[in-house]
């Protein structure tokens, strides 16, 4: 009995800091609570937990002003993540999927170096018409063979210039797009069972929670002190992705 309440304490814990950090960077979720709960349950138990808490989490993150207009914009990118997802996902299930992992964290690290240094590209609009659903499409079959949709939705969602709370939602969107077609065809798969819902449900609160505090604390920074936690926060996923390609 005590044992099954310390691990409840540490489910909760460790996605309330998730939450924290996805409500102050705008995402982060899935990797920082798959690489705590990696610690103890097997992955395709800690994928289960993320289910719901990243789904629900994205889609409140994703409502707000202006979003039919932002939805309107993006609507070729979130398409063709899902279709690339379900191409892809029976892999996740038959290949080895921690090597495309590593490789993706060293491009990740290379783009966060350099958004740290201040080298960051901007696409003008013209081009979004082929770039969004080529985007989305590369960033959906690697998020359905790796579980991970960072590259390269997130560099290119930031070169559209957007400001600091509309680039929030609009990764929300495609992150809440990414996981919704990603557990889709999971279960479609058999690669994850329908009785996963509930343990996900109970990690909602605390994600809820976490995501709450980490967005007072972004609405109260500056710009500046955003970009770095932004590409700082890119850095550490991508050095994450590289330690557990070779662990």
């Amino acid at each position: 009995m005590n044992e099954d309440v310390s691990q409840l304490v540490m489910v909760a814990a460790v996605f309330l800091l998730a939450g924290a950090v996805k409500g102050v960077a705008g995402m982060g979720l899935p990797t920082v609570a798959m690489g705590l709960l990696g610690l103890w349950l097997p992955p395709s138990q800690a994928a289960a937990l993320l289910v719901l808490p990243s789904l629900l989490t994205n889609l409140q993150q994703a409502c707000g002003p202006a979003a039919t207009v932002l939805l309107r914009r993006l609507w070729p990118v979130l398409a063709m993540v899902a279709v690339g997802t379900w191409l892809s996902a029976g892999l996740m299930i038959g290949g080895h999927p921690r090597y495309l992992r590593g490789a993706l964290g060293v491009l990740l690290v290379a783009y966060a170096l350099l958004g740290l240094a201040r080298r960051q590209w901007t696409l003008p609009p013209r081009h979004e018409r082929w770039g969004s659903p080529l985007i989305g499409l590369v960033g959906g079959l690697l998020n359905g063979a790796t579980g991970v949709l960072v590259l390269p939705v997130v560099p290119y969602l930031s070169a559209l210039g957007l400001p600091r709370d509309l680039l929030i939602r609009a990764l929300a969107a495609c992150f809440g797009t990414a996981t919704l077609a990603l557990a889709t065809a999971l279960v479609w798969h058999g690669g994850m069972p329908l009785s996963a819902g509930l343990p996900s449900l109970l990690a909602l609160l605390p994600t809820a929670v976490g995501v709450w505090a980490g967005t007072k604390v972004r609405r109260r920074i500056s710009p500046e002190v955003f970009r770095r936690i932004f590409f700082g926060t890119l850095l550490l996923l991508g050095l994450q992705a590289c330690w557990q390609a070779i662990g």
